[in-house]
């Protein structure tokens, strides 16, 4: 049988899976993350959106790549020509979904291209990643504080801490592939500690 663990063994434990969890968090960053020249370019009309992580990373997005009504996936803006993906700053990650344009306001409709939309990935709150999808009231939801954001009317800020809507990119179909129209549109980022989400910082 083996001996139960005393308090220095239960912290020794605790640090090692730490460890192992702050390591694995930094080779994930170093691997989603780029220091090629234009990596850190926002968004420029005309580059493609491609899949961020996983099988598909770097890949670029169709429409039909993407179901309709199905939770958001993550994605950067990519340089068509170079084919340098801008990942070298969180700003830069966006979540994609596809929806019926049907519900959609007009300012939705009008940045959409064939039912998707982009907005920024990370939280207009504390800066964490809005992985969740509320599917029954069609919400992109940030798991740190429960904000929720509506991607049929602007990411409007419908419940939770967030001082502001997730910023926009509109997008274009070109090629049969899903490209970027304009720049963000609105603030991109998030309140940082001690800010009064009321100030005019960074608008």
């Amino acid at each position: 049988m083996r001996a139960p663990l005393g308090h220095s063994g239960v912290k020794l434990k605790r640090r090692q899976v730490l460890g192992g969890l702050c390591a694995f968090s930094v080779g994930y960053s170093k691997l989603a993350t780029s220091q090629e020249p234009g990596s850190s370019e926002p968004p420029t009309e005309g580059d493609h959106i491609v899949f961020a992580y996983g099988e598909h990373a770097g890949k670029p997005i169709a429409p039909d790549d993407l179901a309709m009504g199905v939770e958001q996936i993550f994605a950067f803006p990519q340089d068509p020509a170079s084919k340098v993906v801008r990942n070298g700053t969180r700003l830069n990650q966006l979540i994609v979904v596809r929806l019926p344009v049907e519900g959609m306001s007009e300012a939705t409709l009008n940045r959409s291209a064939d039912g998707v939309v982009a907005y920024s990935g990370v939280c207009s709150h504390t800066g964490c990643d809005v992985t969740d999808w509320n599917e029954e009231f069609v919400r992109f939801q940030c798991p740190c504080h429960e904000s929720q954001f509506d991607p049929n009317d602007a990411a409007r800020v419908v419940g939770g801490p967030a001082p502001w809507p997730l910023a926009a990119v509109p997008l274009k179909i070109s090629d049969g592939l899903v490209a970027v129209a304009g720049g963000f549109e609105g603030r991109v980022g998030f309140m940082q500690p001690g800010q009064d989400p009321f100030s005019s910082f960074g608008q």
